[in-house]
């Protein structure tokens, strides 16, 4: 499947902040880099995490989805040696401004079907060794339920801090958003085939992309005004075209699975 890139290179919540509803708005044009995004209002994803190594590289994106837990995506192949990074906007070396949290992991949980060959339930969840401080720059996503339908055509938004070219040599400082059609399954699969599965979402194939380094990060939709968890950014075109959809874990799909973790851990 040389034509695919994979994208890297509930419990309680305080009153304060609750789910989805960032501290600081977050403003998207075309809403009311990621390839041909824009940078983020900084700290509006107060979700978004950053999965560094030892060196501070940034390797991929994950989601915070309450103090003690972040969900990515299971090619990401995360380390109990890795670092998870919230509270970050400019994730540039000589940046002492922001008021990050560095966490350890403590176990991370890879879905028992993930295939690496199909890219089907391409989701991993990482128990931190410690919870996390939740304030306006730190504060859970809402997780989309089994239940839940998001319609094609729906604008959501995906970020990170990946390529804004397939080529390039850096990743951006700075959090990239851009905000992105959902396709119906059917219609994806007139870009991508038989490799589109159950467990998969798409978005884009409208002028931008995700790309490698966005890999594990989130695609959030509204859902009565609340930032909802529906993707985890996982593979696409080996050249991040925006002319073709981008392919996320579906969360609806995997959300019984991520309940059953929480619930016995």
């Amino acid at each position: 499947m040389s034509f695919l890139w994979l994208l890297s290179c509930v419990a309680f919540v305080s009153a304060a902040y609750g789910c989805g509803i960032p501290s600081i708005p977050p403003v998207v044009s075309g809403y009311a880099r990621i390839v041909n995004g824009e940078e983020a209002v900084p700290h509006s994803w107060p979700w978004q995490v950053s999965l560094q190594d030892f060196t501070g590289f940034h390797f991929c994106g994950g989601s915070l989805i309450n103090e003690n837990w972040v969900v990515t995506a299971a090619h990401c192949s995360v380390r109990t040696s890795h670092r998870v990074i919230l509270g970050e906007h400019n994730k540039g070396s000589g940046n002492t401004q922001e008021d990050t949290q560095t966490m350890k992991v403590s176990k991370v949980f890879t879905h028992p079907q993930w295939n690496s060959n199909t890219i089907e339930n391409d989701i991993a969840l990482i128990k931190l060794t410690a919870p996390v401080s939740l304030n306006a720059h730190v504060s859970p996503v809402c997780l989309a339920e089994t239940s839940d339908e998001f319609a094609p055509g729906m604008t959501c938004v995906t970020s990170g801090w990946g390529v804004t070219r397939y080529n390039a040599l850096f990743t951006p400082n700075e959090l990239q958003q851009v905000a992105l059609p959902l396709l119906s399954n059917e219609d994806c699969k007139n870009y991508w085939g038989s490799n589109i599965h159950d467990t998969m979402i798409c978005a884009g194939a409208a002028g931008a992309s995700s790309c490698m380094g966005d890999s594990g990060g989130p695609l959030v939709c509204q859902k009565s005004d609340v930032w909802t968890l529906v993707g985890i950014v996982s593979w696409g075109s080996s050249r991040c075209d925006t002319s073709i959809p981008g392919v996320y874990a579906r969360v609806t799909e995997l959300r019984s699975w991520v309940d059953e973790i929480l619930a016995s851990n």
